[in-house]
């Protein structure tokens, strides 16, 4: 990120530092994300409010391993490396499954997921690709699956939403720590 260089920690609102160390303390790093959106604290602070209220949200039927795949499949579509890797990290992590990240960001469609997931996948690319083109039908096909128009909002809001993030991290350049090609891969050293 040589034309948006990331400002140090140190130098950031009080606000953003807290926040930053708080996932630095969860994760044992802090994601390039925090720093890179941190120069302009206004968007960080809306980007960060609104990526918690779809991905940490207690309502609805859709798991935090079902939006990680949402993330991590359409980003995938979206040609992005930072999400694709740094999604697809807590994606194996939530669904304990360390193949499933990288099936999910080749071909979705041949990944070890349920016919539910399969379908909400579907929906999704639909929203990343072709979101002029969802009708009635789309929502049909999604109900049988258990999903209820809340849930489909979810899907698309998390897909149109990293559509954003996609394009930020690209254009800016963002590269994945090194951290997450490791992470739901191999066991993590406990602290002493």
């Amino acid at each position: 990120m040589d034309r948006y260089p990331m400002p140090e920690l140190k130098d950031l609102p009080e606000d953003m530092r807290q926040r930053i160390l708080e996932v630095q303390e969860k994760s044992g790093f802090v994601p390039n994300v925090f720093l890179a959106l941190a120069r302009r604290p206004a968007e960080w602070r809306a980007f960060f409010a609104y990526h918690d209220a779809l991905m940490l949200k207690e309502t609805g039927s859709l798991t935090k391993g079902e939006r990680e795949m949402i993330v991590t499949a359409t980003s995938a579509a979206n040609n992005c490396l930072y999400c694709v890797v740094a999604h697809g990290a807590i994606l194996r992590i939530y669904e304990k499954k360390p193949l499933v990240a990288d099936q999910v960001a080749v071909n979705y469609r041949k990944a070890d997921i349920t016919p539910r997931q399969r379908a909400m996948l579907d929906f999704a690319m639909k929203v990343c690709l072709r979101s002029h083109e969802i009708d009635e039908a789309d929502f049909q096909a999604l109900q049988p699956h258990g999903f209820d128009d809340e849930d489909i909002w979810d899907i698309a809001a998390i897909t149109a939403f990293f559509g954003l993030s996609n394009r930020m991290a690209s254009f800016s350049n963002m590269m994945p720590n090194a951290e997450f090609y490791l992470l739901g891969r191999v066991p993590r050293e406990k602290k002493a």
